[in-house]
């Protein structure tokens, strides 16, 4: 049997060795339930490698796996990383364990949403399947390519920079700029990406040309149409689009439900692709002398404002979502969700006493709920829908004036921004949690 394995089945010459399913299959005319516990547990396992390769969190990849196990009558316990996971399969009285790893992380909401619909209809598919039909099954969502191509992409992040700039107080210059350099920055990243390019690289290769496509387009603006020397702060905007949101929301999520592995795991990765996208936009700043100054004003009278960042908000959660992988209709939905959330987390801070903190927790809190009872209706994964509608609210201008003060030896000063970045961080994935232990009742409970 093994001298026929290694016939049939050529070794991997990946650094991350792709795993032979396949060739754990014994019996092709039984149906899953009924096959051996190796065969029933790499079920469990490639589930559980394909919901963690979309980028969600430990508890619900575990939930997955739990669900696919009860099925096939094993019992299962799994530990969840960020790019890898072990588990164990019991069944009458014998185990089998596996250790899986990926060899990079991503988020892909379109193909978290066909896993979760795959899962919930598993009384469905192990009835009648055998094992290699539910593998084969398997292999065509693993293989699914992604909705939108790296030129999509691109136009997804110029349009939700170009929107994020404007909620941060920037006018027509600044989003002109932010929108091409973002879109090309973005355009690179994909490309990079699709050739494997590892994941620093991408992101400070995309960072880089992102910001010097703003300082140039910028420099044309104020060389022939004659804009003032103060729009150059917007240049922020245009490398916003790598903002490691779902990493960091899901980390927090994580380690409120003591999964600590995975939640530092992706805490540890979100810290990582901040400080590589400041640092490589600080040094640009540098080489072009341009300060992350204050915004000119906009003109505009608070009920104009307030009615254009609904538009905004929508656009530039719309944009992250597809940057996100997710279909149109999720993008759309995930859209309005933010719209109203971030639209009223920026009225509370203009019209009333609140700090921006506690603004974001009340931003967070009402996406979660709308998102909770959005879900009931149209199946999408939850965090589908509450990330994206609270990427946008992520601090990144605080972020970069932190750093950017840093480094000059201002440091009183960027610890204030930094200080500032971190309460408004803390409370948005605390907001979420809150708006699911109301509506979720599993999430409620630890066992």
């Amino acid at each position: 049997m093994d001298k026929f394995i290694k016939q049939q089945t050529p070794l991997s010459q990946s650094h991350h060795m792709a795993i032979p399913w396949q060739s754990l299959i014994q019996n092709d005319k039984q149906p899953a339930k009924d096959a051996s516990l190796p065969e029933r547990a790499s079920i469990v396992g490639r589930i559980g490698i394909q919901m963690l390769s979309c980028g969600t969190g430990a508890w619900r990849v575990r939930d997955a796996m739990n669900k696919i196990a009860r099925k096939l009558d094993l019992s299962c316990s799994a530990d969840i990383g960020l790019i890898n996971l072990t588990y164990t399969c019991f069944s009458d009285g014998h185990s089998y364990t596996q250790q899986l790893s990926l060899p990079n992380t991503g988020v892909n909401t379109d193909k978290l949403n066909t896993l979760e619909n795959f899962v919930k209809h598993i009384d469905d598919t192990f009835s009648t399947l055998t094992v290699r039909q539910v593998h084969n099954k398997i292999n065509d969502i693993q293989n699914k390519p992604k909705q939108y191509s790296p030129i999509v992409a691109g136009l997804a992040a110029a349009l939700a920079c170009s929107a994020f700039i404007f909620l941060l107080g920037g006018g027509i210059p600044e989003m002109i700029c932010s929108f091409i350099g973002a879109g090309i920055g973005n355009f690179v990243r994909a490309t990079l990406g699709k050739h494997t390019i590892t994941t620093l690289v991408g992101v400070a290769i995309s960072v880089a040309i992102a910001c010097l496509v703003y300082m140039f387009a910028f420099k044309i603006f104020e060389t022939y149409l004659h804009v003032l020397v103060q729009h150059e702060a917007g240049y922020i905007g245009a490398m916003l689009f790598v903002v490691p949101g779902f990493p960091f929301i899901t980390s927090m999520l994580d380690m409120s439900k003591l999964d600590m592995r995975s939640g530092l795991e992706r805490l540890t990765y979100a810290i990582m692709i901040t400080l590589v996208a400041t640092l490589v936009g600080w040094l640009v700043a540098l080489f072009f002398d341009f300060r992350p100054e204050n915004f000119l004003p906009l003109g505009l009278s608070p009920i104009v404002i307030g009615l254009l960042r609904l538009p905004a908000s929508f656009c530039g959660v719309y944009g992250f979502s597809i940057m996100f992988n997710s279909s149109q209709r999720m993008a759309i939905v995930a859209g309005f969700i933010g719209a109203l959330a971030n639209t009223l987390r920026l009225e509370l801070v203009d019209l009333t006493t609140i700090p921006p903190a506690a603004a974001a927790f009340v931003g967070a809190l009402v996406a979660g709920l709308i998102a909770s009872i959005v879900t009931r209706y149209n199946g999408y994964p939850r965090i589908s829908l509450t990330v994206p509608a609270i990427v946008i609210m992520v601090p990144g201008l605080y972020i970069y004036r932190a750093i950017y003060n840093i480094g000059t030896n201002q440091i009183a000063v960027g610890a204030l921004w930094m200080t500032k970045a971190v309460l408004i961080m803390m409370f948005l994935p605390l907001g979420l949690f809150v708006a699911r232990t109301l509506l979720d009742k599993n999430w409620r409970h630890f066992d």
